[in-house]
């Protein structure tokens, strides 16, 4: 896991540029630091490097190829290398090894075979940038499930790429400006979506895919609807997930007999390394499963760690010590309380990149820097809700979809309207009494979730914070994200789909990776495995659900590692207890940011109905913390980055 930046521009300030770029990113690749500069072009590459396999010089980026065409600087892990070694010796393209780190390998064998046809070989995480010598051509590339981040755009006319937003920053010219769409999709759902970033001009390179450009059209800025038909998919979940309904398993005890051999296939490859590992152990039945198979296949107690809140309903840690204790890992936990979400504030913005109000981002942030004092290393279970129907709001979206399908979309919006202007009519004023302030709350809900055209909305409408159109100026937009719609099968998979291309690696796998490497943590998600997602879609959806309950065939394999009495409890989540920490220890923190100055400088809120909002939350009236907290991390972010509008 690593930190990468470029940057075309000819001149003397070519490599300090790069090198300001790569200090924004030295959290992410302690270890070392690299530069390739290219005068003929103005292309500069620049690398900081965590290493993890052959922690030797031999695994120093940029790296150049064996016959010096391609160069590549790369962020990520290749799982199954020595595979692709032992492909390339075994045909006309065997090279001579300087040393075995993955890098090598994937750099070979692009050489060897293509990018494309290499990215097609490998089972990894990745974000990376080839630039051939010979074509003049740059080539971006993210792995399949988005597990890495890649931007990139034109800054002050001149092309850029980086691991991090923040790493533009040292650019000559750089003046960030709010991506208003991105801000408002923000603000309803915590998170940002699709493929341009929070600040115009800015791209996220969509997962699993490929961008390449000549040396003539890096030198010309594009905007991305000149950009996306460039962006070839070198992996398609679409097709996969029409492959995998084409041709499903019904038989429970055969696909789950699968999954098992593929699952602990991927486990093992991800516990390769040349430093201290260990996993991520909340309890729950994603990350007991993973802890499962580590330890089964470990001569030695795994390092599992897990978070705790002393708040009660929301503190998981009893049940990971009990799954620790049951396996006979090396336990270590941690207790977090507002004081030391008090001391995370002011790291968030500079931490999280874009903006970005995810409420684990706390607990995450602190579990991975515990982690870090005692391995490099983590696994996780990230990906089993969206893979195998684990959210309790797929059912509930369910049920309101069979009341809402059969009603003409005028119907529903007709009736999405009536519960706004109920909720307006509701909204909180001073000295409102605490039912009618809820009930507006709850109308406000309401009415996004009846008023919508389809699946892929209504899934939004859940993720998202209830009445977030009202503070908002204007009319909110329907956001939907660029690949994030189909059409296609059950209801159950339409919303599975949705998540895996949206929710999955905007706010999950964002949030996993800015929490772990701003300590310099590598994480390894064994459930993303492509081998595993693929596998994942041909499971029927009578053997993901029963009774109400996802999951199944994770449950099934998790009972022979772990008594079923250990884990089969209501899904309770990662999140601290943000309404009562927002009244009380985080109130006077809160109130500075929510002031009519600050909330004035972002003129696309409505700053009368935040106060209105936050007066409302503070006297107990209603829980506005998960639309209140996006706006707090707005404003720091903002802040942070002086992002203009």
């Amino acid at each position: 896991m690593c930190g990468i930046a470029g940057l075309l521009y000819r001149g003397d300030e070519a490599l300090p540029a790069v090198t300001r770029m790569l200090d924004r990113l030295a959290h992410r690749g302690p270890d070392d630091a690299g530069t390739w500069h290219e005068p003929a072009s103005g292309l500069t590459l620049g690398h900081r490097r965590l290493s993890i396999i052959d922690l030797s010089p031999a695994g120093h980026q940029p790296m150049a190829s064996a016959s010096g065409r391609l160069v590549l600087t790369y962020n990520g892990e290749i799982y199954n290398h020595a595979e692709l070694r032992r492909t390339l010796d075994s045909g006309e393209a065997a090279t001579e090894w300087r040393g075995h780190s993955d890098t090598e390998a994937l750099l070979a064998a692009c050489e060897a075979w293509g990018i494309e046809a290499a990215l097609q070989r490998c089972n990894g995480m990745f974000a990376f940038a080839v630039w051939d010598t010979q074509t003049r051509t740059l080539t971006l590339a993210r792995d399949r499930m988005g597990e890495k981040p890649l931007y990139f755009g034109w800054v002050a006319g001149r092309f850029a790429f980086a691991s991090e937003l923040k790493a533009f920053e040292p650019l000559p010219g750089w003046s960030p400006r709010m991506h208003a769409p991105a801000i408002t999709s923000f603000l309803r759902t915590g998170y940002v979506h699709g493929s341009e970033s929070a600040v115009a001009g800015i791209f996220r390179l969509p997962a699993g895919c490929l961008l390449r450009l000549s040396l003539a059209e890096l030198q010309a800025p594009r905007d991305w609807t000149w950009l996306s038909p460039r962006v070839t998919r070198y992996w398609s979940l679409s097709e996969v997930a029409a492959n995998g309904e084409a041709h499903p398993l019904t038989d429970a005890a055969e696909a789950t007999s699968r999954l098992e051999s593929l699952l602990s296939d991927a486990v093992a490859m991800r516990m390769s390394a040349d430093v201290p590992l260990g996993a991520f152990l909340s309890g729950g039945i994603d990350s007991s499963l993973i802890t499962a198979l580590m330890q089964a296949q470990s001569n030695q107690p795994v390092r599992s760690f897990s978070i705790g809140f002393h708040e009660q309903g929301f503190d998981e840690a009893a049940f990971a010590r009990a799954v620790a204790r049951h396996l006979g890992t090396r336990h270590t936990e941690l207790y977090v309380d507002a004081p030391q979400a008090v001391e995370l504030i002011p790291t968030l913005a500079h931490t999280f990149d874009e903006p970005f109000a995810d409420f684990s981002q706390l607990p995450t942030l602190l579990v991975s820097r515990m982690t870090r004092q005692h391995v490099t290393v983590a696994l996780s279970g990230d990906g089993g809700d969206e893979l195998f129907a684990g959210y309790g709001r797929y059912f509930a979206i369910l049920k309101l979809w069979r009341l809402l399908q059969p009603l003409p979309v005028a119907a529903r919006r007709a009736a999405g309207f009536a519960c706004h202007s109920a909720a307006t009519l509701l909204a909180p004023v001073a000295g409102m009494g605490q039912s009618n302030d809820s009930l507006s709350f709850r109308c406000a809900r309401l009415a996004e979730r009846l008023a919508v055209p389809d699946l892929d909305v209504l899934r939004l409408a859940f993720i998202g914070s209830a009445g977030y159109a009202r503070v908002l100026r204007g009319r909110a937009g329907t956001f939907v994200g660029s690949d994030t719609v189909t059409t296609r099968g059950e209801a159950l998979r339409r919303l599975m789909f949705g998540d895996q291309v949206d929710y999955l690696p905007d706010d999950i796998l964002h949030k996993v990776d800015r929490a772990a490497m701003a300590h310099g943590l590598e994480t390894r998600v064994p459930l993303l495995d492509h081998r595993v997602v693929e596998l994942s879609w041909r499971f029927a959806t009578l053997l993901l659900t029963q009774g109400g309950q996802g999951k199944q065939p994770l449950r099934r394999m998790l009972e022979k590692h772990v008594p079923r009495a250990l884990f089969d409890r209501p899904k309770q989540g990662f999140a601290p207890p943000m309404d009562a920490w927002l009244r009380g220890p985080l109130r006077e923190w809160a109130a500075s940011r929510l002031t009519e100055h600050v909330l004035r400088e972002m003129p696309m809120l409505d700053a009368d109905a935040v106060l209105k909002l936050w007066h409302a939350h503070c006297n107990g009236r209603l829980n506005g913390a998960p639309l209140l907290w996006n706006v707090l991390m707005l404003a720091d972010w903002r802040e942070r980055f002086k992002a203009s509008f």
